[in-house]
């Protein structure tokens, strides 16, 4: 009845490639279905088309052994068993949730869907709109077993964690639910069975308590800057074998394409009422603009060369969506005399080489902690801001 065992949609992505790969080499027959040519073609020659440790090696092995395929034609969902969407909710400019990109990715695959199939949701979405497709699809007049399965792993390190970590599985009948316990079977015996909702929500929650730790530790660390200490020597004591401060982050930079979504997807569902993911938004969100404004009060920023290393959002990743690093690009460009940045990872044009950068700077900003800055050998009199104290020197400003 069906050629493929599981379709992706949205496969060639940071979530969903990684997936796809890990079912193909537990055997499982995988097409990947995705809009971008390039990517597709890419992958098809046996390149990942962004960073993932280890992802290399199972790439090439399951396209060798037949398991994994790709196409850029919708036509082959309707020839999969599982069909699993990685599409989630955005968030717009006023910081509401943008229902339409659900509803326009159903009504765009409606036509391909067949009665019997499974529409796994994985991605991230608003509480409610797993029920609202479910209700849209038997509309339609199609019988599908529509579940959420959120996704939870740490972007870079999907291959070791697509096993290690308990999934959360979730469907409106039995049947789906019984598809997901053997899918996700595959990956590990750890499976959380939840409600639809109470799994929208778990996904929401997970993203959403990370961020609002960032957020302690960025304001602990302005609070310390601005009494002149060292954010580091207090996290030391507080955090050094005392097990209740374990969790406490380092401070840095929280952004990426998921943490501040998510929290302004949680107030929206709370009509509003969420003041601590406001808080916390508002501490993360300005950071980049509190490190200018210590730097000003300090150096003379319109005669001077600020240098950023790091754009990407995240240490040792290629990803640069909503990076804060760019914004605190564009806020030095109106403070500072010059802006120069780097990255190791990431193609931009507008970026030097990293010795240029480190070279021609009268001041370093790092932005981002990837690994290879711990080796840098930056001279102990040039001014380096150092917020995740990355080179062990501390974080004061």
């Amino acid at each position: 009845m069906f050629i493929y065992d599981i379709c992706v949609i949205g496969g060639c992505g940071h979530v969903g490639l990684p997936l796809s790969i890990t079912l193909a080499d537990r055997g499982k027959k995988v097409i990947v279905y995705d809009i971008s040519t390039q990517a597709v073609n890419a992958v098809r020659q046996g390149t990942m088309p962004f960073h993932e440790e280890g992802a290399d090696e199972v790439l090439q092995k399951v396209l060798a052994d037949g398991t994994l395929k790709l196409s850029d034609s919708p036509e082959v969902i309707s020839n999969s068993k599982i069909v699993i969407m990685i599409i989630g909710t955005p968030v717009d400019e006023h910081l509401n949730p943008k229902f339409q990109v659900m509803v326009d990715s159903v009504n765009q695959f409606i036509s391909y869907f067949r009665n019997g199939q499974t529409l796994v949701l994985r991605s991230t979405v608003y509480p409610g709109i797993s029920e609202r497709i479910n209700d849209w699809l038997r509309e339609a007049g199609l019988t599908m077993n529509v579940c959420f399965c959120p996704e939870r792993i740490l972007e870079g390190k999907a291959m070791t964690e697509l096993y290690s970590l308990p999934q959360i599985i979730s469907s409106f009948t039995p049947e789906g639910l019984q598809e997901c316990r053997n899918l996700f079977g595959l990956l590990t015996d750890e499976l959380v069975e939840v409600h639809p909702t109470e799994a929208e929500l778990a996904k929401l929650f997970t993203n959403v308590w990370r961020y609002i730790k960032f957020a302690v530790a960025n304001q602990f660390y302005m609070i310390a800057n601005d009494y002149n200490l060292d954010f580091y020597n207090v996290y030391h004591a507080v955090t050094h074998k005392y097990d209740r401060a374990k969790d406490l982050p380092r401070a840095g930079f929280a952004a990426g394409p998921c943490l501040f979504k998510d929290a302004m997807q949680l107030a929206a569902f709370n009509n509003g009422n969420f003041y601590l993911g406001h808080s916390a938004m508002l501490v993360n969100e300005g950071l980049p603009n509190y490190i200018v404004q210590k730097l000003k009060t300090k150096y003379p920023l319109k005669k001077m060369t600020v240098g950023i290393l790091g754009m990407a959002f995240k240490g040792d990743s290629d990803d640069i969506r909503e990076s804060l690093s760019y914004k605190l690009r564009k806020i030095l460009q109106v403070h500072a005399g010059k802006v120069l940045s780097a990255d190791p990872y990431v193609t931009d044009d507008s970026l030097l080489p990293q010795e240029e950068v480190l070279g021609k700077a009268d001041i370093l900003i790092i932005a981002t902690p990837h690994k290879q800055y711990k080796g840098l050998d930056i001279p102990l009199n040039k001014m380096t801001v150092d917020i995740w104290n990355i080179l062990g020197r501390g974080g004061l400003i």
